[in-house]
């Protein structure tokens, strides 16, 4: 009998877990939301990168989250995301993921062929023609000339996502999976008309994606806030909306496809004007908090004072020490003063709350540090050298741990971004 093709729900959250041991105190933020009247459905990611740094495997994200499912009865959906995969590196998740994150920055700005250029362009005229977004207002037009600069400087992107899309179909089988392609760790944000002609090349490619993360307006740094304009972001990100709900009418693309934010995970002064569009809209969200949770474990570990304290510190000292190797794969993603990092020997002394409030992400605490923040979100490689050392740890205060990674998440994150209240 052939199963039913799997269908991404309106409102999701993406949650990263480094370690596979938070799943149960992530899955309770959707528990505490269930309870506030709104259903939002956790997509547990975790990167190829991020699994050959923690030395782990796509399986094991599987069982934490399959775990924590059946521990807290969860009554609604949720899913595994191959997360940021290409060809080279998607088998591995081919068994365990239901979610694949189809990652084509890299090829946007490689030319396709002129051949290719001209049959899209030929398809499209009605991209040439005036389109006014409802209710926004926001008029889109494309000349021929820019019609063809947007195709050759995306269509090659698309094509690889439809290789890539086509080879996963081959193995799970088409609608067994959520497709989504993601075009954001990139130099330059996509305008509203460039997303609207991706989506129709998505379309022609017959990639049935559920959702898009696009390279929005201003910098979506690691596990802090949005740095940018703020109102320039909210009119782009209400186009795109718009785009969105355009596309899924003239396009044979999924009714349900929606925005995904990337690094969405601390974006609070976004927050208020992403809930707002969206519920404008009506429209659905994928909100991505991935590496949030490994700064709570370490936060907890800080609040536990003692050995736990003592690790967090050792884990600073030696982000220090290693921080050109731990920073150059996120150098797109992360903006780090170094002059404005507290020293190795004044972390030493320390309290507990010293450390937490530099770590913990409260704008109206003086000494909260945002570089320390980043350096650490992009540590967690020193956390798995230290193995059942951090390991160990977290499960010694696992309590603690858990109430950080949990009210986290669903107070400063889903409540700010899905609730109106």
């Amino acid at each position: 009998m052939t199963k039913a093709p799997l269908q991404l729900p309106k409102y999701t959250i993406g949650v990263g877990d480094r370690f596979a041991q938070q799943g149960k105190a992530q899955l309770q933020a959707c528990v505490l939301a269930l309870g506030s009247g709104i259903t939002i459905v956790p997509v547990w990611n975790k990167s190829n990168r991020e699994h050959l740094i923690v030395g782990s495997k796509p399986s094991e994200t599987r069982r934490a989250a399959d775990a924590a499912v059946a521990e807290l009865a969860w009554p609604h959906g949720y899913f595994l995301d191959a997360d940021h995969i290409g060809l080279k590196t998607v088998d591995r998740f081919i068994a365990p993921c239901d979610f694949f994150t189809i990652d084509v920055a890299d090829k946007i700005g490689s030319p396709a062929e002129a051949s290719d250029i001209r049959v899209f362009t030929d398809r499209h005229p009605e991209l040439m023609a005036e389109t006014v977004l409802e209710p926004s207002g926001v008029r889109l037009k494309a000349s021929r000339e820019v019609l063809e600069n947007v195709a050759r400087k995306y269509l090659a992107a698309v094509q690889e996502a439809g290789k890539i899309y086509r080879y996963i179909a081959e193995r799970k089988g088409a609608g067994q999976f959520v497709p989504e392609i993601s075009m954001d760790e990139t130099d330059s944000p996509q305008t509203p008309l460039e997303l609207l002609i991706i989506l129709a090349a998505i379309a022609d490619e017959q990639i049935p994606i559920q959702t898009i993360a696009p390279k929005f307006t201003g910098r979506f740094n690691k596990g802090v806030d949005y740095r940018g304009d703020v109102e320039a972001f909210t009119r782009e990100f209400t186009a795109n909306l718009a785009v969105v709900a355009h596309a899924v009418r003239n396009y044979d693309l999924p009714a349900n496809l929606k925005l995904s934010v990337h690094s969405g995970s601390d974006k609070f002064s976004l927050y208020r004007p992403i809930q707002r569009a969206i519920t404008d809209a009506g429209a659905g969200l994928h909100l991505k908090t991935a590496g949030t949770t490994w700064l709570a474990e370490l936060a907890g570990l800080a609040l536990a004072g003692g050995g736990g304290l003592e690790l967090a510190k050792e884990i600073y000292v030696s982000a220090c020490e290693h921080i050109d190797e731990l920073c150059a794969p996120y150098a797109s993603v992360i903006q780090i003063d170094r002059g404005e990092l507290p020293s190795p020997e004044a972390v030493k002394r320390w309290s507990s709350k010293e450390y937490f409030d530099a770590l913990n992400h409260d704008r109206k605490c003086r000494s909260y540090s945002a570089d320390l923040r980043q350096l650490l979100h992009v540590s967690f490689k020193i956390a798995a050298k230290l193995g059942e050392r951090f390991t160990g740890a977290v499960k010694e205060n696992e309590d603690l741990i858990a109430r950080e990674v949990t009210q986290n998440l669903f107070e400063r994150h889903i409540r700010a971004v899905f609730c109106s209240d």
